[in-house]
């Protein structure tokens, strides 16, 4: 059972689960008051604006209640995602490094991007090969990745860059960078890489009735990587 974490402000909650269930997964919305996550395999924190994201995108919601139990399951090596606001709130918590800023040009950006998948290895990637191009739309105000300058080494070095923006034929290029995120980065992983943060939406690419399904990569990964419970 996957665990779909829901604060005040969430509003994609519901298109994870019916990306997960169209993948043969069971779900369950978790109220952000929850203290217990430990009958879930792995926990999706989904997209939306969780408090309005007053202070800072994901600041208060890092603070909720339920966010001691996640980062429990981190510890334990269960998969934790965090889409686009679920990635500002695993950045906030310190469950990944780096912040989520105003995109350059202070201009909200809703429309399919291409990611390149920069390694297989991890609980999001397995099923992708690198350099593969996927096709996932973003739909968000703050998603300029940003980190220190060593953080980054740290990164690269360790190959925790899970994804980066690109165009259609796998080029990084700043032409194909959508909000001015540091070195194209769409998607970081945790040092034990069981915890993924990225901006765009894989559950939006997940339904053939809707158009292109690669976001099936990322979540089908997963589903196979859980931990029994």
């Amino acid at each position: 059972m996957i665990a779909v974490v829901v604060f005040p402000g969430s509003n994609c909650e519901q298109d994870v689960a019916h990306a997960l269930g169209l993948l043969g997964a069971e779900s369950q919305f978790v109220w952000h008051l929850e203290t217990d996550l430990s009958a879930f395999s792995a926990a999706v924190l989904p997209g939306g604006f969780a408090y309005g994201d007053y202070l800072r995108t994901g600041a208060i919601a890092a603070s909720s209640p339920v966010m001691a139990s996640v980062k429990q399951m981190a510890n334990e090596g269960k998969p934790v995602i965090g889409i686009c606001n679920g990635f500002q709130i695993l950045c906030e918590a310190g469950l990944l490094p780096g912040a989520l800023r105003r995109n350059s040009g202070l201009r909200f950006r809703c429309m399919p991007v291409n990611v390149r998948v920069e390694t297989s290895n991890s609980a999001f990637t397995s099923l992708g090969v690198a350099g593969q191009v996927l096709e996932i739309p973003i739909n968000h105000f703050e998603g300029n990745y940003y980190c220190s300058p060593n953080t980054l080494v740290e990164l690269e070095a360790n190959d925790r860059v899970a994804l980066r923006y690109c165009d259609a034929q796998g080029k990084v290029t700043q032409e194909a960078n959508p909000n001015g995120a540091l070195g194209n980065i769409a998607g970081v992983l945790s040092d034990g890489r069981n915890v993924l943060g990225m901006m765009p939406h894989p559950e939006r690419a997940a339904d053939p009735e809707l158009g292109p399904i690669d976001g099936r990569v990322i979540l089908e990964s997963m589903i196979r990587a859980l931990v029994p419970v």
